[in-house]
């Protein structure tokens, strides 16, 4: 049994290549055990797929056998825990068995399996080698079997590719005489300067903009304007409803023509009434106060509609949300920003806050134009943070335009601002967020 041993080691490493290795170890052991049929798996766990079968030169065909070959193969992986070992055939209705193994057991399989792993020399399993026999084989061929498994996953191993260090060997390899250099090299570069830096969201905006209010209470009835459009000064930006107004003027009228009647006729009854001149003092105030609240309400209809005091962008949401909808005295419905004079506000998330000093400078990376960023400085910092619009706790920084990026500047453009503050090492640059997230952790 031994020499028969060394002949099935010597003709597994004769093999040029791994089919030849697949089809030696399927048929050259069965002088050692005598098996009905010896099956080879490449590959561990679900992964492993058949590559050869005793007496078979390809298992190409999608046999009934071989379908079901695939559905029992990893039952008996896990039954075997991924260890070698001896398998028999289950009960029916043992929990866990798949539909049909136990009639096709019956019908292909012999009484029991014995599985042997073929593994690499870093211990892992690579291939696995299946006897169907009738009975458990003996220790001594038992022995000799796990002694062939050992050359067969050798040379399976030395047949697919060169053996792949592990991450622990190559970081070895890596640092192996390069230790001093390393324990120096690495609090020098450290050591290095290098320009603190932060991003965060930035938008366009016009840093002179007028805000245009409700002049009294209404509701919209017009937008004459769209959104981010070209106006003029004296052109009409929007107009509230009058018709509120309308009829108190018509009312005011009647107030008026009513009070004028009646001190008429007080001042005519005066001739001869003492009382009718008692009265026109009271009457005469009274025509006044309804000419004081007629010509109130002639001023308010004056103001109903809105005009442009100078030239400019209205910068507004849709129009369609503001029709129809009642605003307060004082309400703000847009702004009228000059075009000639746009900054940037940027958001920045008190997370990623830097040291900022007034001037520093700010390069900003337009969504519609990512490749050509554009320079700027800032010029105001706010000392409280709140919510940005993303719901971000964060600062606001407003920043001017540089004379030459002035005129690509549209006013509602967003985009990503990169902030530059000061120097600081290159060790505080990279450990700055985890030291910070380590002492709000550990409360140091």
């Amino acid at each position: 049994m031994q020499q028969l041993a060394l002949d099935i080691e010597a003709r597994a490493r004769a093999a040029n290549n791994l089919a030849e290795l697949h089809f030696s170890i399927a048929n050259d052991a069965y002088g050692l055990v005598g098996f009905r049929q010896a099956l080879v798996f490449a590959g561990d766990g679900d992964n492993s797929t058949l590559a050869a079968v005793s007496g078979l030169a390809r298992p190409t065909e999608d046999s009934p056998y071989l379908i079901w070959l695939r559905r029992v193969w990893p039952w008996v992986l896990k039954r075997l825990d991924g260890k070698q070992g001896w398998c028999t055939m289950p009960h029916e209705g043992d929990d866990g068995v798949p539909a049909g193994l136990v009639e096709g057991w019956l019908e292909w399989w012999p009484a029991g399996v014995l599985a042997l792993p073929l593994t690499s020399r870093a211990g892992q399993n690579i291939a696995w080698v299946v006897f169907l026999l009738e009975e458990p084989p003996s220790e001594e061929q038992f022995a000799t079997l796990h002694r062939v498994s050992q050359t067969w996953g050798y040379c399976w191993e030395m047949q697919s590719a060169a053996p792949a260090l592990s991450w622990k060997n190559r970081v070895k390899q890596f640092f192996k005489g390069k230790k001093l250099w390393f324990a120096i090299g690495i609090p020098v570069v450290l050591l290095i300067p290098i320009r603190q830096t932060a991003l965060a969201p930035a938008e366009i905006v016009a840093l002179d903009a007028m805000t245009i209010s409700a002049p009294l209470d209404g509701v919209i009835k017009n937008i004459a304007i769209r959104p981010n459009s070209v106006v003029k000064k004296g052109q009409l930006l929007f107009s509230l409803d009058e018709t509120t107004l309308r009829n108190r003027k018509e009312v005011a009228q009647q107030s008026v023509a009513v009070a004028d009647a009646e001190l008429m006729s007080a001042t005519q009854k005066a001739f001869d009434s003492v009382q009718s001149k008692g009265d026109l003092a009271l009457l005469n105030g009274r025509a006044y106060e309804k000419r004081a609240e007629l010509a109130s309400i002639q001023a308010q209809l004056k103001r109903v509609d809105v005009f442009a005091e100078n030239d400019g962008v209205a910068v507004f949401g849709d129009s369609d949300d503001w029709l129809g909808r009642p605003v307060v005295t004082g309400e703000r419905i847009m702004l009228l920003a000059n075009p000639k004079n746009p900054g940037l506000l940027v958001h920045m998330a008190v997370a990623d806050a830097i040291n900022l000093e007034m001037g520093a400078n700010v390069k900003m990376f337009l969504t519609v134009k990512p490749l050509s960023p554009m320079s700027a400085k800032i010029i105001e910092t706010s000392y409280q943070a709140m919510l940005s619009p993303d719901n971000v706790a964060s600062y606001r920084l407003r920043a001017k335009f540089e004379d030459a990026t002035h005129e690509e500047a549209r006013i509602g453009l967003r985009g990503t601002a990169k902030v530059y503050g000061g120097w600081v090492p290159l060790g505080y640059y990279v450990f700055r967020r985890p030291l910070a997230s380590l002492r709000e952790w550990s409360g140091w």
